[in-house]
């Protein structure tokens, strides 16, 4: 997946006035770029790509296609180049599409500079993900494979596992157990594989490599055993989750520089946690010495909610002078992303929530959420929907789908932990599942913005709906809101089958309140039919309100200030 934050070391090259504004614009919202100077433009240019993560060069094209065409090494290690025109209308991702961030800092660029993102990356195009933008490490015949599934020609899936892939086009499907092993395959698999031409293969994060050591083992000797069991056990490095050890030997240096060098996390757990997992060689010395009787069997198998359940040993402890290693594979865990859609508008929609609906291989919702976001979803996405009143159905749904490994995005409107769907899901949702929370903006927070600065001090939420919640104790939380004069929210306010519940609560709030006390009704904020209606605890006509509205009741401190309600926080300007 692309990253919704910038290259940590961005150069910029420019050669006219012209460029050195936009690259004034670029330096003083990313204070990690810089513009690189040199003899002339050409020199600028080579000491940006030998220094920076990534350059955006403020040139025409042409050039810089002819200054760095002597530089070029490799995809995976070379810099990203985006190129921007000198009336800055179009930001042009050169070089690194995919593999150097090139990509997603056209886009960005772009957004900053008001221009428009040329992407040609052929996957990106036509709204495919590319191999390489999985978030796993891919190898093999990446590039032919890629191709095959653009084409639309069949591509083969075969997995160890069920991994939580994202959506794939339909002409990829899992390959059945009788169909020849011939064309395009796409393997997801921990497993050394035989070079193919016709052959991809996706390396999931499934091994779990334990080291234990002795006080000083060099690097080269850590690095020399965990290559040497891997290579002995035909598994493949790029499936390393991380290395895992003893919490004493969390500054050992030659396993720390290890786990540096191959690009993972070293993960530490106390003695008593790895004396708990039960291993096939124990030893008493290396209890006596570190207060477990395992170190690298046990470290290897406790997965990142400290237990031992999905992982498989593969590789029993293997010891030389002075260090150990065991290898485990860890079964795949699902994954549900519950994501807040906020209150309408696409462009009050996160992009983090944007990410995780395009990572989602199954998303489920309610319909009408479903079709606010049907255009984000990549092809292939599989769409569960349902309507109103089923939000357990929904739940459930999602959680069973998560729970048989697949990648799956829950949708609600505002945000999913507020009213919505995130708690009747995680109410089901156990440790097989890999849970990522996405805030949205709350309809409370959009009504707020629309009515003014309401939400200034304390306030209170409630929900009046007594679908759920029994009426008495609706009304003790208002009660209890009145008396201590919160700002009061109030959602599911008023249906057709429930009319009497909301001029309750205004009374209650009616007692406790002057009767000019602002009160603000949103209906349906930043949608087409928004509606703002202000009135006060005397004048408001519940008849106005619905399902689709939100009420904003003020506390005593409460103005209307040029037509807008504020609730002050004590400052000066206030007297």
């Amino acid at each position: 997946m692309t990253d919704q934050n910038p290259p940590t070391r961005i150069g910029l090259v420019a050669a006219t006035a012209a460029g050195r504004r936009h690259a004034d614009t670029v330096t003083a919202a990313w204070p990690h770029a810089r513009l690189v100077e040199g003899e002339n433009v050409a020199d600028a240019l080579r000491t940006a790509w030998a220094g920076c993560d990534a350059v955006i060069a403020f040139l025409a094209t042409g050039a810089v296609v002819r200054i760095v065409a002597p530089l070029l090494d490799d995809k995976r290690t070379d810099p990203a180049v985006v190129v921007v025109d000198e009336a800055a209308r179009h930001a042009v991702a050169l070089l690194g599409g995919h593999a150097g961030g090139a990509n997603a800092l056209a886009e960005q660029v772009a957004a900053l500079l008001d221009a428009r993102p040329v992407i040609t990356t052929a996957t990106d195009a036509v709204d495919l993900p590319g191999l390489d933008t999985l978030g796993w490490p891919v190898q093999g015949a990446v590039a032919t494979v890629s191709r095959a599934i653009l084409d639309g020609e069949p591509v083969r899936l075969i997995a160890d596992a069920d991994w939580p892939l994202p959506a794939l086009p339909p002409n990829v499907r899992a390959a059945a157990e009788d169909q020849p092993d011939d064309g395009y395959r796409l393997l997801v698999t921990d497993r050394v594989v035989p070079p193919d031409e016709r052959t991809a293969v996706l390396r999931p994060p499934s091994l779990v490599a334990g080291v234990g050591a002795s006080r000083g083992v060099p690097a080269a000797e850590v690095a020399e055993l965990l290559r040497r069991v891997l290579a002995e056990a035909g598994l493949d490095p790029a499936s390393l989750r991380c290395l895992a050890t003893a919490d004493i030997k969390a500054d050992e240096a030659g396993i720390r520089s290890t786990a540096d060098a191959l690009g993972v996390p070293l993960v530490t757990w106390p003695a008593t946690r790895l004396a708990a997992v039960d291993v096939p060689h124990p030893s008493e010395v290396v209890r006596a010495a570190v207060g477990t009787p395992s170190v690298a069997e046990a470290a290897a198998l406790l997965g990142p909610d400290g237990r031992a359940v999905d992982a498989t040993l593969l590789v029993g402890k293997t010891a030389t002078a002075m260090a150990t290693v065991a290898v485990a594979r860890h079964a795949p865990r699902g994954r549900l992303a519950v994501v807040g859609l906020g209150p309408g508008a696409a462009d009050l929609r996160t992009p983090r929530a944007v990410a995780e609906l395009r990572r989602a291989a199954v998303v489920v919702g309610l319909d009408q959420y479903l079709d606010q976001v049907r255009d984000v979803l990549r092809p292939g996405t599989r769409v569960l929907s349902t309507g109103l009143g089923a939000e357990e159905a929904r739940a459930r749904a999602a959680v069973a789908e998560a729970a048989a490994g697949r990648a799956v995005a829950l949708i609600g409107s505002g945000d999913a932990g507020v009213y919505a769907m995130a708690s009747p899901a995680l109410e089901y949702a156990d440790e097989r599942i890999d849970v990522v929370g996405v805030p949205g903006v709350t309809a409370a927070l959009a009504a707020g913005a629309l009515l003014g600065a309401p939400l200034g001090h304390d306030h209170a939420y409630l929900s009046l709906s007594d679908l759920h919640t029994p009426w008495g104790v609706i009304e003790r939380r208002v009660t209890a809101a009145a008396e201590g004069d919160f700002v009061t929210l109030f959602y599911n306010p008023r249906s057709r089958a429930r009319d009497w519940q909301l001029g309750k609560a205004i009374g209650i709030l009616a007692a406790h309140r002057p009767p000019d006390t602002p009160v603000g009704v949103v209906r349906n904020a930043s949608r087409p039919d928004e509606r703002v209606h202000l009135a006060t605890l005397a004048t408001l006509e519940t008849a106005i309100v619905d399902m689709y509205s939100v009420v904003v009741v003020g506390s005593s401190d409460t103005r209307l200030v040029a037509g807008r309600m504020v609730t002050p926080r004590g400052y000066r300007w206030r007297s």
